[in-house]
């Protein structure tokens, strides 16, 4: 009773990432500000891309300073390439994190390059990083890691080979990602083994969608095989804009009420998280918001776990 559980928010990033319309940027880094005072501790505020192509993200540097300068948040923003990379460090970011997929599909339609030609990318990434003065944590991600709505499956060895190319680059954590949401809770378990074998303790956590509604069911099989840190977006918003048919994230305010009713601490705040979806809609409007939290309301029974 009482374990950690790390809960990230990606709402900024992979929640507005194929928004149809823009959120301005004061409603943003109001949004950002409201989470943290929820009790948020790890947000990714945006990715470092081309605007023409992901023009919600035009605005990530301005994000990512604002952001840094609330206390007790760490900053994590996304970066295809090394000179993404650079211009997340230049901008403040504590944590880089940088897509991998392991999908030859998608790795194309997302990077433009081969699996492992991107695995080389995060190799030059680390390099370039370390170089400089401030420290900066580096998270590869193996996305379309438990299937692929562009090449179909994706076998657990190629998972495996994937994460070892990534641990090896000296990339500081690993991640596993549902980029379309297609995973189930046996997969969960079977993946998290056999990465959790190959590269140990670099296995950081999960990135889970609820395409097929099982991304609740996915977190407990994670639980179960000890993982500690999850990816998830308010109200469920996200998807990949170069992944066909991916859809939301799973939805924090149901994940935070489902770990601190298990008894996992979480140190979040779910009636702030409730409060935070005003500023969400406010800034995008247009968009559906999801969650079992916000349309049934905090049941009288819920208790933290603190």
């Amino acid at each position: 009773m009482g374990e950690r559980v790390t809960v990230c928010e990606v709402g900024p990033r992979d929640g507005l990432q194929i928004a149809r319309s823009i959120m301005p940027t004061a409603i943003k880094v109001q949004w950002i500000a409201a989470l943290a005072a929820a009790g948020v501790r790890e947000i990714e505020v945006g990715s470092f891309v081309p605007p023409r192509l992901v023009p919600q993200m035009a605005d990530t540097a301005a994000v990512v300073r604002a952001a840094t300068a609330l206390p007790g948040l760490l900053v994590a923003a996304l970066a295809p390439n090394l000179k993404g990379a650079q211009n997340a460090y230049a901008a403040g970011a504590h944590r880089i994190s940088i897509p991998v997929s392991v999908s030859e599909g998608h790795s194309r339609a997302n990077t433009n390059r081969a699996p492992f030609e991107q695995v080389a990318e995060v190799g030059r990434i680390v390099e370039w990083v370390r170089a400089q003065e401030r420290p900066v944590s580096i998270e590869a991600a193996c996305a379309t890691a438990f299937g692929c709505s562009i090449d179909g499956a994706i076998s657990t060895a190629a998972v495996v080979r994937v994460a070892e190319g990534l641990a090896a680059t000296g990339a500081d954590r690993v991640a596993l990602a549902d980029t379309v949401g297609y995973g189930n809770p046996a997969q969960i378990r079977a993946v998290v083994r056999a990465v959790r074998a190959a590269i140990g303790p670099k296995l950081s956590g999960l990135h889970l969608h609820d395409t097929m509604g099982l991304g609740l069911a996915n977190v407990l099989a994670g639980l179960e095989e000890g993982v500690r840190a999850f990816d998830a977006a308010l109200a469920g918003l996200g998807g990949c804009p170069f992944a066909p048919g991916a859809s939301g994230n799973i939805a924090t305010e149901d994940l935070v009420f489902m770990l601190e009713s298990m008894g996992f601490s979480t140190g979040i705040d779910l009636a702030g998280l409730v409060a935070a979806r005003d500023l969400l809609h406010a800034g995008v409007p247009n968009e559906p918001l999801r969650g079992q939290v916000a349309r049934a309301g905090i049941p009288r029974t819920f208790r933290t776990a603190a």
